[in-house]
């Protein structure tokens, strides 16, 4: 099977058991009654009180199931690249759980998140260094080459999966919002992705032509999960994905540009996900020092909902915003 086809299959195969499993996950939290409990101040979302949560479930097996037919498994990188998003997953599934079992919005406190994310970032840091297919080499892009940072590369990159984990989970607040955003992310790095691999497949290099392509599939893999989820979290949504989602597909997204030895482009790619954060450290420094607020709530999604913007519109303005940075990304590369 060619590269392309390959991911293709691995796209459509998860889109397809995503589409399947979706209405079980569903039935299942509804049955179970894993409602999301909307935070009191959100008060545009008081009509989303009680809607399932745990939705990440179904993109997490359907890309996993996906990517282990493939025998993404066997290669490194993408094995650890699964293994960060299943870590994450985990990590964020035992908040919801917390969330739906004590009937409030706290679940894990917010030192237990960052341990056990550390936990998990230090771990895939150390393994990227000492992997000869990631090592600690990035690329800096418009032709200037790469910088090899040596053993600073480990903070680096811890730095950069706590970063984009939690900005990925600050930007899940309106139905389809993160899912879309993350599924053009996802997609734009999978292009440099194929990229990377038909250059090594034309140099000759089989061992790191084979990690490029399992990265590719896994990748596409995801892509089709989150597609699948999308159909049942649009406007109006029958589920959220919760942290169990958010969290995994953060960890993810931050793998993903390390794999390719690119994370500097993740900045522009997930430049949503940037102003999502900043959004809220400037509403919170700016209330600290000054005691007045910049933005009307938080991150800045919540902003344009008080503005009077649609929801869909603002997931809308997400999408393309990311695309066209994305497209800007490739041209770069």
């Amino acid at each position: 099977m060619s590269n392309l086809t390959a991911v293709a299959v691995a796209l459509l195969g998860s889109f397809g058991i995503g589409m399947l499993i979706g209405p079980l996950v569903i039935r299942g939290a509804t049955k179970l009654k894993a409602g999301q409990n909307i935070l009191s101040y959100v008060e545009q979302h008081n009509l989303k009180q009680g809607t399932p949560t745990f939705g990440g479930i179904i993109f997490l097996t359907a890309s996993v199931v996906v990517a282990s037919i493939f025998g993404c498994w066997r290669q490194s990188v993408s094995r650890m690249a699964l293994l960060v998003f299943l870590g994450y997953g985990v990590i964020g599934f035992l908040d919801d759980f917390l969330k739906v079992k004590l009937h409030d919005n706290k679940g894990l406190k917010a030192y237990q998140k960052i341990v056990f994310q550390l936990v998990v970032a230090v771990l895939v840091a150390y393994f990227a260094f000492k992997n000869p297919n990631v090592g600690s080499k990035i690329q800096l892009n418009f032709g200037l080459g790469g910088f090899d940072i040596g053993v600073w590369y480990i903070p680096f990159a811890v730095v950069t999966f706590i970063a984009m984990s939690n900005a990925v989970n600050l930007t899940d607040g309106l139905d389809g919002l993160a899912g879309t955003t993350t599924s053009i992310y996802i997609a734009s790095l999978t292009v440099i992705n194929l990229i990377m691999l038909f250059d090594s497949v034309e140099l000759g290099k089989s061992t790191y032509s084979l990690e490029l392509r399992s990265l590719a599939i896994t990748s596409s893999a995801l892509i089709g999960g989150l597609l699948a989820f999308l159909w049942f979290n649009n406007h109006k949504a029958k589920i959220f994905m919760g942290d169990t989602g958010s969290l995994a597909l953060g960890g993810f997204t931050a793998a993903q540009a390390l794999f390719i030895k690119n994370p500097l482009i993740a900045v522009l790619v997930g430049i949503m996900f940037v102003i999502s954060c900043i959004s809220v450290i400037i509403q919170v420094v700016s209330f600290k020092l000054r005691g007045k607020r910049v933005f009307l709530m938080a991150p800045f999604h919540h902003h344009l909902e008080l503005k009077g913007v649609n929801e869909s519109k603002i997931v809308g303005y997400y999408a393309i915003v990311t695309l066209i940075a994305g497209v800007t990304a490739l041209a770069i590369i």
